[in-house]
């Protein structure tokens, strides 16, 4: 259903005529005729309403936007649950002010049940882990925790499952990766509009940011593009080589998602694979970095000391989260520096231990190695920054401001 303004000018508006040398009993001028005009109300669409460069939607919640964005990730479980009162006397207790929470999470599946009155409703991806979303907006925007919803875009097997058409087919099934997880295909234009509509009902409910995940193909996607099965949409024509077509895709999707929400008031933040800013553009998964980062208010980056191989020289990053950060900033800094509108850098940075590398390869995290990440963001300038764990459970006693 439609949403509509109604505006309201419902009044009667007397224009005197007056005739010269005809007065009242009283001396006044009067008229003998006079023009009755009746106003009264219109309804207007809001899709039209939208489009108009003067409107803002207002959600009815209020944010400040903090002195720097520090923040933690949260899932819709958590968000929804006894550790969302954990979370919120974490950040009660320290410099932390943000919160990025699922919206649509990593399956496809929204983190909560649209109403029924919501376009999103027939698409039956909602799931009830968090109950009363604008309850816990309430909560955020009293304790005055800036918010952030994390829409997950191009990995979604919900989507890919339902509608294989949308997706990549290898043979007579949709293709999956190691994971058993399905992609769907940002060449197409229904693929864009279904992720912003969702980004659209997270901004109406009041979060101020929307921070799109998986924004990028397939990981080693270079190596079965001409195996699948799927279509090019609009870029069959374009006369692009196989790589500048996956890039320029994914950055119109970006561009465009921008534009969709501003008339909501929202921000738009982006999260790209740190060796993407290391790179003239990702050739698989279609990263540009510098391309996507013209079209965002915000680039956070994932750069956790786990994720790397001895890429700057560091034989074992996750031992050392300093200099690995240090010389990840260095790169990233000179990358911004040639964009004539930069947008903010937020980097992820590491709050887990990352015990699958092996002995010998890794290093419990805490206090010291939270910290150490902070601490080289700030020396090279950098003030914001969001805390990744994918249980939630962070690094008591950290100083998030060293």
């Amino acid at each position: 259903m439609v949403n509509t303004f109604k505006w309201l000018a419902s009044f009667s508006l007397f224009t005197a005529l007056l005739i010269p040398g005809t007065v009242s009993a009283e001396g006044n001028f009067f008229s003998k005729d006079f023009s009755l005009k009746q106003f009264s109300f219109q309804e207007i669409n809001e899709s039209l309403v939208s489009t108009s460069k003067l409107f803002i939607y207002d959600s009815g919640l209020t944010f400040k936007y903090p002195d720097a964005v520090r923040g933690v990730y949260v899932t819709g479980h958590s968000a929804g649950g006894s550790r969302f009162n954990d979370l919120l006397k974490l950040i009660d207790s320290t410099e932390l002010n943000a919160m990025v929470i699922d919206i649509k999470d990593d399956f496809g599946n929204l983190t909560y049940i649209p109403s029924e009155d919501s376009t999103l409703a027939k698409s039956n991806i909602g799931k009830p882990y968090i109950k009363d979303p604008r309850s816990m907006l309430k909560v955020m925007e009293e304790k005055q925790i800036y918010p952030i919803a994390r829409v997950v875009v191009f990995k979604d097997t919900e989507l890919a499952e339902a509608h294989p058409e949308l997706s990549f087919v290898d043979g007579t099934s949709v293709w999956k990766n190691r994971r058993g997880e399905a992609f769907v295909n940002p060449f197409l234009q229904e693929v864009w509009d279904h992720n912003v509509e969702i980004a659209i009902e997270a901004a109406k409910m009041g979060f101020k940011e929307i921070q799109f995940d998986y924004v990028r193909f397939p990981e080693g996607f270079e190596k079965r593009e001409d195996t699948l099965k799927y279509s090019m949409g609009k870029y069959e024509t374009l006369g692009l080589d196989p790589v500048q077509r996956r890039v320029q895709a994914v950055t119109d999707f970006v561009a465009y998602a921008r534009e969709k929400l501003k008339p909501y008031g929202a921000q738009v933040s982006v999260d790209i694979f740190g060796y993407s800013a290391t790179l003239p553009e990702a050739p698989g998964i279609g990263q540009n970095f510098s391309k996507i980062s013209e079209n965002v208010d915000v680039i956070s980056s994932m750069i956790y000391p786990s994720h790397w191989t001895s890429y700057f020289g560091i034989a074992k990053p996750d031992l050392e989260p300093y200099r690995l950060v240090q010389e990840y900033a260095k790169v990233e800094n000179a990358k911004l520096a040639e964009l004539k509108n930069p947008p903010i850098s937020r980097p992820w940075i590491q709050d887990f231990t990352a015990s699958y590398l092996g002995k010998g390869n890794y290093q419990i995290y805490g206090k010291s190695q939270v910290e150490a990440q902070i601490k080289a963001l700030k020396e090279a300038g950098i003030n914001e920054y969001l805390l990744w764990n994918a249980g939630n459970k962070y690094t008591p006693g950290v100083d998030y401001t060293p």
